[in-house]
């Protein structure tokens, strides 16, 4: 599984980026997004997803 941000919700605030340990949160046009290839929903770094617990807007959830 993989995060995902919900790209109505997102502010563009940039505070989910930097905590992703496995860098899978990018800037895109209109939102950040998610490669779902790299997140492992922060599985073996943390005890829950890392940019879910920084998001101010709570737009991130399990895909």
């Amino acid at each position: 599984m993989a995060m995902k941000i919900n790209p109505d919700e997102c502010t563009m605030c940039g505070d989910c980026a930097p905590v992703c340990p496995t860098k899978a949160i990018s800037e895109g046009k209109m939102t950040f997004k998610v490669n779902a290839a790299l997140c492992t929903e922060c599985d073996g770094h943390a005890d829950s997803p890392k940019c879910q617990d920084i998001c101010p807007a709570g737009c991130i959830s399990y895909a």
